[in-house]
């Protein structure tokens, strides 16, 4: 039975081995474009400083790992050089009127479901319970999606997130930012 929980550190490990399987490095072409993929690869150190500064969302089926959602807060924007651009940009945007560096919010910083666990709902489990934890210091979640990540677009779209703006990084790569509420 699937459970919906915090991380704990002892959970970090099992966390980075299923981000490892599904970098562009580890599946073929066709999977990422069937299956989705990752684009940040973070290290134990950083990762555990994220989980301590606001718990990753997990789903777990006894001890396996089936699905992770990453949680990073605005002090991450120097530690992860990659994403500095992003908090800049999210900031300048607008959430229903009100510009997005005046609202408290979260960045769900990476998504990933194990393979033997896709199509049954553990992505929007994630979702539903990282707004669920999350509504309590956060009124939104945003995060930014490769446009040539298709498969997490539609996945992201089903659970509700709404794109907040589309824009064509330096390396020529699209992405779009999108966000959802807290209060489900």
């Amino acid at each position: 039975m699937l459970q919906y929980l915090a991380a704990t550190d002892d959970d970090l490990p099992a966390l980075l081995r299923l981000q490892q399987e599904n970098l562009p490095k580890s599946i073929s072409k066709q999977e990422a474009i069937e299956q989705g993929f990752l684009t940040v690869e973070h290290d134990l150190p950083l990762l555990r400083d994220m989980n301590n500064a606001c718990a990753h969302t997990i789903a777990k089926d006894h001890d396996k790992l089936a699905g992770y959602a990453l949680s990073m807060t605005r002090s991450f924007d120097e530690r992860i050089p990659i994403l500095k651009p992003l908090f800049a940009l999210v900031d300048q945007l607008q959430w229903e009127g009100r510009v997005v560096k005046d609202i408290p919010y979260i960045l769900m910083g990476q998504v990933c479901v194990a393979k033997d666990f896709r199509g049954q709902g553990v992505f929007s489990g994630l979702y539903r319970e990282m707004q669920k934890r999350m509504s309590k210091d956060f009124e939104l979640i945003i995060t930014e999606i490769s446009t040539r990540n298709t498969r997490s677009i539609r996945a992201h779209q089903k659970v509700g997130f709404i794109d907040m703006h589309q824009y064509q990084a330096p390396d020529g790569e699209e992405w779009v930012v999108v966000g959802l509420p807290c209060s489900a």
